[in-house]
């Protein structure tokens, strides 16, 4: 029975198998689907494809630059316990994501696994799936962001959170800038500023937190009866202080809190006579968003003794 190329996509998305071990299954079951189906099942292969339901929120966020051609790479790779995450063979998988997407340039995920995997002569998703069979957990390419240029970067606690902070600056290699990028991309993982400054906040959203502001007011009888000059005032006062929330320049420095982030980047440059701008970050969390699961203990012995 002759198969064609969309047989082979068929197969692996059934099963969630390489492609190259799909289109060997048709051809060893001469394009019989169903025989396909069994021969990866005996082969261990399709096994991958119960694991993938299951749920994947722990893992780690794993940093690379490349030195050479300053192009850095932020990406979050899922697990479903925290004990895998800590697995060298999860960490040395992920390091060789990051050097496939620092090399190609993927424009998401799905162009990501289609890709040759840094190191090897398997595409992502082959080698993703040895993985999942290897480790025996669900493993799951969540996210990733690459930026070309002078980057400052920083994992916090083994992976729980990753910063990445673009600066423009003529002294890339001075040590007393490489220290303030570190604590600048530490600021942002400890406050998780929404935004880099105040003019990157988008129209609607300052007008939404005004809109609040006004309510707040109208809410309080103390305030309800001010004049409408001293309720814009209030309003100013507090749109003031959300943007030292929200905003990093904005911030004040953890290490030192009675100067703002933009006046410790203007101090850096002052110091080492040369110019920095912060140009934008980027900020994972593992598992953000993702539900986590729940473990019953008192289920959990009950499967093992039945």
């Amino acid at each position: 029975m002759a198969f064609t190329a969309k047989d082979v996509q068929a197969l692996r998305e059934k099963t969630g198998v390489g492609m190259m071990d799909c289109k060997k299954a048709l051809v060893e079951t001469d394009g019989d689907m169903d025989k396909a189906i069994d021969y990866l099942r005996e082969k261990g292969l399709a096994a991958a494809t119960k694991k993938a339901s299951r749920i994947a929120a722990e893992g780690a966020i794993i940093a690379y630059t490349d030195s050479t051609s300053k192009i850095s790479v932020l990406v979050e790779i899922n697990s479903e316990t925290d004990f895998v995450a800590k697995n060298e063979e999860f960490i040395s998988f992920g390091t060789a994501v990051a050097k496939t997407i620092a090399d190609n340039a993927p424009a998401d995920v799905d162009a990501l696994l289609s890709l040759m995997l840094n190191g090897t002569d398997r595409t992502v998703q082959e080698n993703l799936n040895d993985k999942i069979l290897s480790i025996g957990e669900n493993i799951k390419i969540r996210r990733f962001q690459r930026v070309e240029g002078t980057v400052s970067s920083y994992v916090h606690g083994g992976g729980t959170v990753g910063v990445m902070v673009l600066f423009n600056t003529d002294k890339p290699d001075n040590e007393q800038f490489k220290v303030m990028g570190k604590d600048v991309a530490m600021q942002i993982a400890a406050m998780s500023p929404q935004y880099a400054s105040a003019k990157d906040i988008p129209a609607d959203v300052l007008e939404h937190e005004k809109e609040i502001c006004i309510a707040q007011i109208k809410e309080d009888p103390k305030m309800a009866s001010k004049p409408q000059n001293v309720i814009e005032g209030i309003v100013k006062g507090r749109i003031a202080k959300y943007f030292k929330e929200v905003c990093l320049l904005e911030q004040a420095f953890v290490k030192d809190d009675s100067i703002s982030v933009a006046k410790y980047i203007e101090n850096t440059a002052k110091e080492t006579g040369g110019t920095i701008e912060l140009v934008s970050f980027v900020r994972f969390a593992k598992g953000e968003g993702l539900q986590k699961r729940e473990d019953n203990f008192a289920d959990e012995v009950a499967n093992m003794v039945n």
